[in-house]
């Protein structure tokens, strides 16, 4: 087999460089945790075990309803110290659509796709904070993106003037790939047309939470004032319906982190949201 070139061995471990400083941790940290969660699978150790599930603090409330406007009017208050992040790191490949998700349309009248929805009402509940507050309020928005969606995210932004906001207000967070795995020792897995280059794939949204730290912004945001962060999904075109009502349950039960989720009937194949605490305490 014949030996790599200079050029491909330089490229190889600017790819390795690159997949360690993107990373909490590097690679090392990487690695060391696959290898735990590898050997606990075939373990069949229950990562559960010993935590408890019991009902969070929260409350259920129905749409429209007088506690419903009760939140919203407490929620309302707070809308001056609120920025938002979106999670738009995916394509419409499963709905049938070849672009990015956030270019989807809402409904087929207007065409107005979610990225627009999302703005427009960002921009609205601006309009009603400055209102309330009697002074100028920008409320910004970072959007996590991956190498699928940046440039079309950019480009969709760019060609609607981003949909009145101002360029400043937005701000892109390019979410990486990482390692591959080849076995349950966690060893780096080669791409298998290029033996230079590491097969990569994408993290899982949870990443947006180390983007929005590790690039400043929510240092940026904090010293600008502001007091909460609402994050929501590429398409979820009723996110903004709930929101002053979900901030006015955060602010009177003085909540770090709240969800929005709707009742799960019993055996429907949807996630819950319980609060778990370990026996030893």
């Amino acid at each position: 087999e014949a030996e790599p070139s200079q050029t491909d061995k330089a490229r190889f471990f600017a790819q390795v460089e690159q997949l360690n400083t993107s990373y909490p941790g590097g690679l090392s940290a990487y690695v060391s945790s696959a290898r735990t969660l590898l050997a606990d699978s075939k373990a069949g150790v229950n990562p559960l075990d010993g935590w408890v599930p019991s009902v969070p603090v929260g409350e259920t409330l129905d749409f429209c309803s007088d506690v419903f406007f009760s939140h919203e009017e407490t929620g309302v208050a707070e809308l001056d110290g609120c920025g938002f992040v979106l999670v738009a790191g995916g394509l419409g490949e499963r709905l049938g659509f070849s672009g990015i998700k956030v270019a989807l349309p809402t409904q087929l009248s207007s065409e107005q796709t979610y990225l627009e929805l999302y703005i427009r009402s960002i921009l609205a509940l601006q309009k009603r904070a400055a209102h309330i507050s009697g002074r100028v309020v920008t409320l910004p928005l970072a959007i996590m993106v991956s190498d699928d969606t940046a440039a079309r995210t950019d480009a969709l932004l760019k060609e609607n003037t981003y949909f009145g906001m101002m360029p400043d207000q937005v701000t892109l967070l390019k979410q990486e790939k990482v390692a591959c795995l080849k076995d349950n020792e966690a060893r780096l897995a080669l791409h298998p047309n290029d033996p230079c280059s590491l097969l990569t794939k994408p993290h899982g949204h949870g990443d947006v939470h180390f983007l929005l730290h590790d690039s400043g912004v929510l240092d940026r945001w904090r010293k600008c004032g502001l007091r909460w962060v609402y994050f929501f999904q590429d398409t979820n075109a009723l996110a903004f319906k709930v929101l002053p009502a979900c901030l006015g349950v955060s602010k009177r039960l003085q909540l770090q982190v709240n969800s929005v989720g709707i009742a799960r009937a019993p055996g429907e194949a949807v996630g819950g949201i319980m609060r778990l605490e370990h026996s030893d305490g």
